[in-house]
């Protein structure tokens, strides 16, 4: 209901940009090339944290960037989800692209999950939404991609907005788990992980965590005879190596978990 009436009196009232406060238009074109104008590129959160995967950010979390962001999160500014998805889908194909040269996979868009509590308080759940924006942005260019929610929160977490970057790593370190059935699903296409921003690196490397502890079948051994009937072939999973870009028909796995984010910190980009 609340998104309902926010996306209505959008249509009744002035419109301003999000990013600038311009008139006439939600975003304006020179805030939307702030989301895409410069390209995505690799970042780095100092410290990083340990198992943070390869991340590629859109933009920078500064000026328009961050108050479209914000606007999209906090304020329930939905509309806002397709130039973000465009900005997050061009960071997904950037986070693919090493692995192209072996042939295109389908791109699985993983969103790093809110708390519940999050999304009751926003009524939506910011990353998903623009996680769909960009994977329908992927199709239309006539890439295969899609959405897979396989991870939840396992315990409550505290606010991170109120914690330095050790107390993000210990929040976060062992919050997240996998819904059942995830690891199927993981194992259709190419992982790349999203968020909307990126601060210190704690979500992404506790989801990567999460997504590398994955165990996909990956050989099948007979069991021994026993009074003339043989036992049911013995999955066996060993433990788990990042497997190279070209992906292994036997684990059915398209390389280890890539990431991409609309924005990150400045010093990030550095």
């Amino acid at each position: 209901m609340r998104g309902w009436w926010r996306e209505t009196t959008g249509l009744v009232l002035p419109v301003s940009c999000a990013g600038c406060g311009g008139p006439r238009e939600q975003v304006c074109p020179a805030c939307e090339a702030e989301l895409t104008g410069s390209g995505p590129r690799g970042v780095l959160p100092r410290p990083a944290p340990a198992g943070l995967p390869e991340v590629y950010a859109a933009a920078p979390y500064a000026g328009p960037v961050r108050s479209l962001l914000l606007a999209h999160k906090e304020r329930g500014a939905l509309a806002l989800a397709r130039p973000l998805g465009v900005a997050l889908a061009g960071a997904v194909e950037a986070a693919a692209a090493p692995c192209e040269a072996f042939g295109p996979v389908p791109l699985l868009l993983v969103p790093v999950p809110s708390s519940r509590r999050a999304v009751r308080a926003r009524g939506h759940d910011p990353t998903r939404r623009i996680a769909l924006a960009a994977a329908g942005r992927l199709r239309r260019a006539g890439r295969a991609a899609r959405v897979v929610p396989v991870l939840r929160h396992g315990r409550p977490v505290a606010d991170q907005s109120q914690l330095g970057a050790r107390g993000r790593f210990a929040n976060l370190a062992g919050a997240l788990e996998l819904v059942p059935g995830g690891a199927r699903l993981l194992a259709a296409g190419r992982v790349v992980l999203v968020d909307d921003l990126m601060t210190t690196g704690a979500s992404l490397a506790e989801a990567a965590r999460v997504v590398g502890a994955v165990r996909p079948p990956t050989a099948v051994r007979p069991g021994p005879p026993s009074a003339g009937r043989r036992h049911p072939p013995a999955v066996v999973h060993p433990p788990f190596t990042a497997p190279p870009c070209a992906g292994d028909a036997v684990r059915g796995r398209h390389g280890p978990p890539a990431a991409a984010v609309v924005a990150s910190s400045l010093s990030s980009f550095e």
